[in-house]
């Protein structure tokens, strides 16, 4: 979990590179792990030492490292990494500096109590042209922002999956902010995914980057879509449901490693069951329990009058199951009464 006073810390490592709230793994050299442990850590995918303690004995063990170094390597972590338990007062107070990435929308933003919350996933489901793959244009703007004005001080890096990122739209909002349109888009890192494994594969470089230059948030837009492609049929669905669990696990460990926020869209699907007969609404978002369980905060996105779209809480452990009203402008998101 990324907080305002942690994000503003420059923490250096050995090499002189920048960093944010996160340790570099040569910090295990530090505590008793030797350099050619820390080299074959490096080679395996493991950049922070963050990522070492939130692996699991069997993971490491797969590097060709012995079963005692392992448990040395670990035990070296939790040094570094606090594990264990706190005080509910504690986490609370963690929690009053978490940073919130504003959505442009002040009407939106009261809603999500900020802004999209760094350190968790939050899910953007709906139908097309409701204004998720908007907001994440928004969002890869306004999380270059200062801290004081609803920004996270940090890079974007933007998974496309469905071919509809749009540079000229970050230009147009960066206008709005007066923020140099050259600068920003330099600012974000982009990929195009082609297929799921490609999709999983793209997290591994992007933990590289992380660990080189301080990032503020992290879009999938779709989560979904090349599962749906690529694992077709009944027969398959179990095949897809855990390499989906796999990438979402990967995804909220980068949240924890490096404090940044996760925004995923998700594609609705009609039901099919009888309870469709007595909803309002017989879509949902596909993924299933995987998905629902993955995400922290699930919003509800659908169309309204004109350019105007509503965002529901569907689903959060702290927001009050609310709506809110929000504008897509050649600015960006706006509220309604900017328009």
């Amino acid at each position: 979990m990324s907080t305002a006073r942690e994000r503003e810390e420059e923490i250096i490592d050995e090499e002189g590179e920048e960093g944010g709230s996160f340790r570099s793994i040569s910090a295990l050299e530090s505590v008793g792990v030797s350099a050619a442990e820390v080299k074959k850590l490096k080679e395996a995918g493991y950049l922070t030492v963050e990522s070492v303690a939130y692996a699991t004995r069997r993971a490491l063990l797969n590097i060709k490292i012995t079963e005692g170094k392992v448990d040395k390597i670990l035990n070296a972590a939790f040094k570094l990494v606090p594990m264990g338990f706190m005080t509910a007062t504690q986490f609370n107070s963690s929690r009053q500096d978490l940073i919130q990435v504003s959505t442009g929308s002040k009407e939106l933003d009261s809603l999500l109590d900020g802004g999209i919350e760094t350190g968790s996933i939050t899910e953007l489901f709906g139908e097309f042209r409701t204004g998720k793959t908007q907001l994440c244009h928004q969002l890869c703007v306004t999380c270059q922002l200062p801290f004081n004005q609803g920004g996270g001080e940090g890079k974007a890096l933007y998974i496309d999956t469905e071919g509809t990122f749009r540079p000229e739209r970050c230009l147009a909002i960066a206008e709005r902010y007066g923020l140099n349109g050259e600068d920003v888009l330099d600012n974000i890192a982009y990929a195009r995914a082609y297929n799921s494994d490609h999709q999983s594969k793209l997290l591994i470089q992007a933990a590289t980057m992380m660990s080189e230059s301080r990032f503020a948030l992290m879009v999938v837009d779709s989560a979904t879509a090349l599962y749906r492609t690529d694992y077709s049929g009944r027969g398959q669905l179990a095949d897809r449901q855990m390499h989906l669990a796999q990438f979402l696990r990967s995804l909220l460990r980068l949240a924890d490693e490096f404090g940044i926020a996760v925004v995923v869209t998700n594609q609705v699907v009609a039901s099919v069951d009888g309870s469709a007969m007595f909803s309002a609404d017989p879509k949902k978002p596909i993924g299933g329990n995987i998905m629902a369980h993955a995400s922290t905060t699930r919003l509800k996105f659908r169309k309204g009058k004109g350019s105007q779209r509503i965002c529901q809480v569907y689903d959060s452990p702290n927001l009050p199951e609310k709506e809110a009203t929000f504008c897509i402008s050649t600015e960006g998101i706006t509220d309604p009464k900017e328009i």
